[in-house]
């Protein structure tokens, strides 16, 4: 599920996840399944019935995955796979996945808008909470837990204009969708969609 949701369009879809926090007990069958998933994926033509990822939308978006990717490497992240430009023709960036990822580094603190996943992993709560709201975007957030406390508290924790549990799911049109932070003003679908062009107007009679 998660990873067929980064890899959708290449990541370039504004509520893909960007980090992964994963507790250290499930932190090295989780990055397994990761990488196995990403070698998984076959480029090119999404005309093609057996292409599952396509190109990314410009050689723009190409020079930003080499910066994130050189730059992680630089601090002192390790590559597990991918990491580099794909084919001689068009703009295909292999699926990239990234641990040892340092707090510092430039991927960890901006959207990727790409098929690079830097995989963290955490030892409590709090700290997941702390590393997942250090950033100035709170677009959207995905909680996978089987316990209902650690819903309740993430869900009222996490600075993020929406929260997915146990999915990942695109968000109904007929509800309202916003970000926090940095991530926009306003809402889009629902009723809050349209209200956000309307203006209120005060009519006083005598």
């Amino acid at each position: 599920t998660l990873t067929a949701f980064k890899f959708r369009n290449s990541g370039q879809v504004c509520i893909a996840p960007s980090r992964f926090f994963v507790h250290r007990s499930h932190y090295d069958s989780f990055v397994n399944g990761f990488v196995e998933a990403a070698k998984s994926q076959r480029l090119g033509d999404g005309l093609e019935e057996e292409t599952t990822m396509g190109p990314m939308a410009n050689i723009r978006r190409i020079d930003s995955m080499e910066n994130f990717v050189q730059d992680a490497v630089k601090s002192g992240a390790q590559l597990l796979t991918g990491g580099k430009r794909w084919g001689d023709i068009g703009y295909f960036w292999e699926p990239t996945i990234l641990v040892d990822v340092p707090e510092e580094s430039v991927i960890m603190r901006e959207e990727t808008f790409g098929p690079v996943a830097p995989i963290i992993p955490f030892d409590s709560l709090e700290e997941a909470i702390e590393k997942a709201n250090s950033l100035s975007y709170g677009l959207a957030a995905y909680v996978f837990t089987k316990s209902d406390k650690t819903t309740e508290i993430l869900v009222e924790s996490l600075e993020t204009g929406g929260i997915a549990v146990n999915s990942a799911a695109p968000v109904p049109s007929d509800l309202p969708y916003g970000g926090f932070k940095d991530s926009g003003y306003g809402y889009e679908g629902g009723i809050e969609g349209v209200e956000a062009y309307l203006h209120k107007k005060l009519v006083s009679l005598a």
